[in-house]
């Protein structure tokens, strides 16, 4: 078990936590909540030896393997799929003794007898692992979080930001792990990753502690609430929904007892205050002065969140807000992601927009805000249209040198400071925090500023991509009352299930190149996206189970018999690989060259043609070997837990 006896913690001159002891039980999924900056990531950092406590002690089990999730990663040109199979740091033990002792076995001029043995027995713990089922293991993961298989192998230093923390996310789970320490795993996700790696974490053998924000993935994963409060930890068992209503119950008992001593203490002052100045009440009067001195103060309830907006009323008169007729979406003419499209959004529309991982939801936002030209057809909007658009990007463009307040001035120069000042506030943006310039934002105070500018532009078409990152549950609370309120049109993509149950009417699925209405709910919805890797996970068990008739020599001749079979196919799989890579750096390299001016000048033509030439072999090359590579993953998964395989 986890635990902390009388435990002081601080960041500098901030206490974090005072004299606080806690218990954290085996295999129990603990979600660890409270506001930014209480110190939740700050509590990781010392269960992993990064911070030490200024008082108290820190007991961890014994020889226990902790994972969590790597905030940096390295510029490395290795695969994706290995970055992820680095994780496994038993495995690669297990894979570098048994290169280094198969490298000796070739020297002849070494005496490699005792060699030999250890080999053995290192192939013996490979299997006791699993080991030969690793890459299969990583390619699920991969997948299960939404990168392609083609990803899979392009190097790590060619991903942008947000698909690298999903790397990391993929190597921290890969690790075979007692205690998995996860701090906003959902930020960089979409709702098909959210919701695989959900029903990964509920399968989870160890010990959980998840930091999120979000209510409805908390619910569903764990077991205990600890929650920071006022530089304690206090501890719920169930789920967030329990925990609300066990402190909702709490907070109330706590205000009927601080009204009830403040009316003690409204008596008792009475009467002192009536009778201290008479002699034969004086003994009574001091006597209820010291009881009053004694008294041990109860503070009022108080859990007001600090936000408060809301959306200024539509003021638009037309029912049809935008429509895309005959339009093809997308980047390349001769591809478009999304062709055909016929869609119209009305007045009352209240959509959420479902699928997955690029299949084409932000292209269609992008299409009908019009950052993104149509490749055909055409864009109809209603006249005088506003649409407030809110993306992640968007948080790049807010002016780093300039404040919140300036930011607003800067969209209605006539309004008055003050009425800005209040706005803002909305948006706990107090003081000093509406003048100072937003570079030493957080993510979470660059997105409620963007926010802010949204609702102040009063739209009429409202669309959110992603508006809940960053957010913290009291301010994804705020957007989700002021969105229900909100009585413009409105479209959402979202990873918090709470805020799309509770805002929009219908759901459109972006799917295979085709939008669809989808005729369900989010549960429904959990359930398409889970079944195809659930029947992937379940033909994968039922094959690993041990033959029920085979003596301990059977098996142990299957075995070997299947790691015969699999040698060539290890072999071609490992020179795919190489090839793969070989390939994607020479792609790299040409499509560099392509991207400059000199790929175009006069005297390159000759050049360019080869270029173009060489361009299209490569992907189709590419093509042919991931699809090879595939085939033999499924193989070598199915040959290895099955020897009577052909």
């Amino acid at each position: 078990m986890i635990r902390l006896d009388h435990l002081t913690l601080a960041r500098g001159a901030q206490v974090l936590l005072d004299d606080v002891s806690l218990m954290i039980h085996d295999r129990h999924k603990v979600g660890i909540i409270g506001a930014n900056g209480c110190g939740k990531s700050s509590l990781f950092a010392l269960l992993r030896g990064v911070l030490s406590p200024e008082h108290g002690d820190v007991f961890l089990p014994k020889q226990a393997v902790i994972a969590h999730v790597a905030q940096e990663t390295p510029n490395v040109s290795a695969s994706a799929l290995d970055y992820v199979l680095d994780g496994d740091r038993e495995l690669r033990e297990v894979e570098a003794a048994i290169k280094s002792l198969t490298e000796r076995l070739h020297d002849i001029s070494h005496d490699n007898h005792d060699d030999g043995h250890a080999l053995a027995e290192w192939h013996h713990r490979l299997e006791a692992i699993d080991g030969y089922r690793t890459r299969a293991r990583a390619a699920e993961l991969l997948a299960g979080l939404g990168f392609t298989p083609a990803q899979h192998h392009h190097p790590v230093n060619t991903f942008s930001g947000g698909w690298r923390m999903r790397l990391n996310l993929a190597q921290a789970l890969m690790c075979r792990s007692d205690i998995l320490l996860l701090d906003e795993p959902t930020n960089h996700l979409d709702l098909d990753a959210v919701l695989w790696l959900e029903d990964w974490l509920r399968r989870y053998p160890g010990t959980l502690l998840l930091i999120t924000h979000d209510r409805d993935f908390l619910d569903s994963i764990v077991d205990t609430i600890v929650h920071f409060d006022q530089r304690a930890l206090k501890t719920y068992s169930g789920n967030y929904a329990q925990f609300e209503q066990e402190r909702a119950a709490a907070l109330a008992n706590q205000q009927a007892s601080f009204e009830k001593q403040q009316r003690t203490i409204a008596h008792l002052q009475s009467f002192i205050d009536r009778f201290r100045a008479k002699a034969t009440k004086a003994k009574q009067a001091q006597s209820r002065l010291r009881q009053l001195e004694r008294m041990t103060r109860i503070s009022a309830a108080h859990v007001d969140s600090p936000f408060s907006f809301s959306f200024p009323a539509s003021d638009s008169r037309a029912r049809q807000l935008l429509r895309l007729e005959n339009a093809n979406l997308g980047y390349r003419a001769d591809a478009p992601v999304l062709p055909g499209v016929e869609c119209g959004i009305l007045s009352e529309t209240r959509l959420g927009l479902l699928g997955p991982n690029g299949a084409g939801k932000s292209t269609l936002i992008k299409s009908m805000t019009g950052v993104l030209p149509l490749l055909r057809g055409t864009r109809h909007t209603a006249r005088d249209l506003r649409i407030g658009y809110f993306a992640q990007h968007q948080l790049d463009t807010l002016d780093p040198n300039a404040s919140a307040l300036l930011h607003l001035q800067r969209l209605d120069p006539d309004a008055r400071e003050q009425a800005l000042r209040d706005f803002l506030g909305g948006f706990a943006f107090h003081g000093e925090q509406a003048t100072q310039a937003i570079t030493s934002f957080s993510g979470g105070e660059r997105a409620r500023l963007a926010l802010a500018l949204i609702v102040y532009a009063r739209p009429q078409l409202l669309i959110l991509d992603e508006p809940t990152n960053h957010l913290d549950i009291d301010m994804r609370e705020a957007l989700t009352e002021a969105l229900q309120a909100y009585n413009g049109a409105l479209i959402v993509v979202a990873h918090d299930r709470h805020l799309l149950s509770a805002t929009v009417d219908e759901f459109w699925l972006v799917h295979q190149n085709r939008i669809v209405p989808f005729d369900g709910d989010l549960d429904d919805y959990r359930r398409f996206v889970l079944d195809h890797l659930r029947q992937t996970d379940e033909e994968t068990a039922a094959l690993a189970e041990p033959l029920p008739s085979a003596d301990r020599k059977t098996q142990k001749r299957l075995a070997a018999e299947a790691r015969q079979r699999r040698a060539p196919l290890v072999k071609r799989q490992n020179d795919i690989e190489k090839m793969l890579e070989t390939l994607t750096a020479e792609r790299a390299a040409l499509e560099l060259w392509l991207a400059s001016p000199d790929a175009y000048r006069d005297d390159a033509k000759a050049r360019l043609a080869t270029a173009l030439a060489r361009q299209r072999d490569i992907q189709k090359q590419q093509d042919a070997l991931e699809t090879e590579w595939l085939t033999l993953i499924d193989a070598l998964s199915r040959d290895d837990l099955s020897p009577e395989a052909p």
